[in-house]
C-alpha cells in the first residue's frame, strides 16, 4: 500500500512540475519574442536614414532613442568596431562574450543574464546600412530587466504549490482506495496460504468477480482442495501401514517365541549332531534371534508412530545407569569409561538403557577400538558421548544416520539386528526432550553425543 501512495504522490508532483515548467517557459518565450521583435523594428526604423559611417553624436542619439522605446528598459549601448561609442547602461549586462558573438555571427542575438541578483534580457544586433544591407561596423544593444516576469514566476510557483497540495491529497486518497481494493484480496490470500501451511487444509476463500484476482482465488481453492484430498489419502495410507506393521509384529511374537525355544534346544543338542547339522542348528538359532529382535524393534517403532510411547521417570545416577547397561551386555571390559559420580538426572531408566546400548553397540560393531563413553554435566543438561577410533562416516551419510533402514555401502551405522537401532535411540531421546548428534572426530572415528534435560520431560 505504501508503494501505491508513493506512486500516486510522485505522479501528482511530477505532473505539477511539468505544468509549471511549461508555463514558465511559455511566459519567458513570449516576453523574449515581444522584446526582440520590437527591438529589431525600432533599430531598423532609427537607422533607416543614418549616414555611413555614423559619427559619435549619431550613435549617442541612437542609444538614447532605443532605450525609451521600451517601458522596462534599463538602458542601451552602441558600439563601433568593437569599441563603446555611446551607452545608457550601467548594469554591465552587455558582456564581451556577447559582443563577440554578435560581431562574429553578424546577426541579432539575445540571452538572459543575472546581475546582482536581478535577471535581465540582453538583445544585440548589428546595424545594416543602405539598401544592400551592408555591415556598418556598428552594434546596438538593449538591456531590459525581467523583474515583472520574475514576479509572475513567483506567483506561478505559489499557485502551483497551492494547487498541487489538494491534487496530491486527492491522488493519495484515490491510491488508498485503489490499493485497499487490490491489496485486500492479496492479504486474504497470504493469510490463507499461511493457514494452509500450518495444516488447516480446509482453508478456502470466497471468490467474487471475474478478474485476475478472482481467478487466482479460484486456483488457490482448487489447489487447497486437491492438497486436502491427497494429504487425507496419504494419512489414511500411513495409518493403515502403521497398523499393519503393528499387527504383523504382534502376531509374529508368539510363533517366534516358540521357534526361538526350539532353536535353543537344537543348539544345546548341537554337540551330539553331525557337523553340518550342528552348524545349521547354530545358524538357525542366530537368525531366529535376529528375527525376534527385528519384530521387537518394529513393535517399538510402531508405538512411537502411534504416539503410544510413554515415559516412566525416576531420579537416577547417570554413571550408575551407564555402567549397568554395559555390565548387562558384557561390554564393560571392551569400553573405556569416563563417568563421574553424582550426576543425578530424571529419566526413564529402561529407555535410557536402550539409547546407550544402541550407541555403544553401534560403536563396537562398526567402529574401531578404543571405544570411549564419557559423561558430562554442562548444567542444564546431561551429556553422554560415545566415541570410537574408526574411519568415521562419509559426510554424505551423516544426515541419514538416524533414518530407518537406511543402507549405504560405507554405512557403518546399520544395526546388526534390525537396522532400526539408531532410529529407536533417536526416538527415545526426543521422547525425553533431548537430542542425539553425530560428527566425525578430527583424528578419525565418529562421536555420538546424547543430550538430555536435567529435569526430564513427560512424554507420550
Amino acid at each position: 500500500m505504501i508503494v501505491f501512495v508513493l506512486l500516486a504522490g510522485l505522479s501528482a508532483l511530477t505532473a505539477a512540475g511539468l505544468i509549471y515548467r511549461q508555463a514558465r517557459d511559455l511566459m519567458l518565450t513570449r516576453t523574449e519574442w515581444s522584446v526582440v521583435n520590437d527591438f529589431r523594428l525600432r533599430v531598423a526604423t532609427l537607422t533607416e536614414n543614418m549616414q555611413h559611417p555614423p559619427d559619435r553624436a549619431a550613435l549617442q542619439q541612437l542609444a538614447n532613442r532605443v532605450a525609451p522605446s521600451f517601458l522596462e528598459a534599463t538602458g542601451a549601448a552602441a558600439y563601433r568596431d568593437s569599441g563603446l561609442i555611446a551607452s545608457r547602461d550601467d548594469t554591465g549586462a552587455v558582456t564581451p562574450q556577447m559582443r563577440r558573438t554578435v560581431a562574429e555571427r553578424n546577426r541579432l542575438f539575445y540571452q538572459r543574464v543575472i546581475r546582482s541578483g536581478t535577471p535581465y534580457l540582453v538583445v544585440g544586433t548589428p546595424v545594416m546600412l543602405g539598401k544592400k544591407s551592408a555591415p556598418s561596423g556598428v552594434e546596438v544593444y538593449l538591456v531590459t530587466p525581467l523583474t515583472k516576469e520574475e514576479g509572475d514566476e513567483a506567483a506561478l510557483v505559489t499557485a502551483a504549490r497551492h494547487g498541487v497540495i489538494p491534487v496530491v491529497v486527492l491522488a493519495v486518497v484515490l491510491a488508498l482506495v485503489a490499493a485497499r481494493g487490490v491489496l485486500r484480496p492479496v492479504r486474504d490470500l497470504d493469510r490463507a496460504a499461511r493457514r494452509l501451511g500450518t495444516g488447516e487444509l480446509d482453508t478456502r476463500l470466497a471468490a467474487s468477480g471475474s478478474d485476475e484476482l478472482a481467478r487466482l482465488v479460484n486456483t488457490f481453492n482448487a489447489t487447497a482442495a486437491a492438497l486436502e484430498t491427497n494429504v487425507s489419502e496419504l494419512r489414511g495410507m500411513e495409518v493403515k501401514a502403521r497398523r499393519f506393521v503393528a499387527d504383523v509384529s504382534h502376531e509374529l511374537r508368539t510363533p517366534l517365541a516358540s521357534i526361538l525355544v526350539m532353536a535353543d534346544m537344537f543348539e544345546e543338542e548341537a554337540g551330539r549332531l553331525e557337523s553340518d547339522l550342528a552348524k545349521a542348528a547354530r545358524l538357525m538359532n542366530l537368525e531366529v534371534g535376529r528375527l525376534v529382535r527385528l519384530v521387537e524393534d518394529l513393535m517399538e517403532i510402531s508405538r512411537f508412530d502411534a504416539g503410544a510411547a510413554t515415559l516412566i521417570l525416576n531420579d537416577v545416577d547417570a554413571a550408575d545407569a551407564v555402567r549397568a547397561c554395559l555390565r548387562t551386555r558384557g561390554w564393560t571390559d571392551r569400553v573405556d569409561l569416563d563417568l563421574p559420580q553424582g550426576i543425578r538426572v530424571r529419566l526413564d531408566p529402561r529407555r535410557f538403557d536402550v539409547i546407550v546400548a544402541n550407541l555403544v553397540g553401534n560403536a563396537l560393531d562398526h567402529g574401531a577400538p578404543p571405544v570411549t563413553v564419557r559423561l558430562r554435566d554442562p548444567g542444564e543438561s546431561v551429556v553422554v558421548e560415545v566415541e570410537d577410533r574408526g574411519e568415521g562416516l562419509d559426510p554424505r551419510i551423516l544426515p541419514h544416520v538416524f533414518d530407518r533402514f537406511y543402507k549405504a555401502d560405507t554405512a557403518r551405522v546399520r544395526s546388526e539386528g534390525s537396522g532400526l537401532g539408531l532410529a529407536i535411540a533417536d526416538e527415545n531421546a526426543r521422547l525425553h526432550g533431548g537430542v542425539i548428534e553425530v560428527a566425525n572426530r578430527p583424528g578419525g572415528g565418529a562421536v555420538f553425543t546424547l543430550s538430555l534435560p536435567r529435569g526430564g520431560e513427560e512424554g507420550t
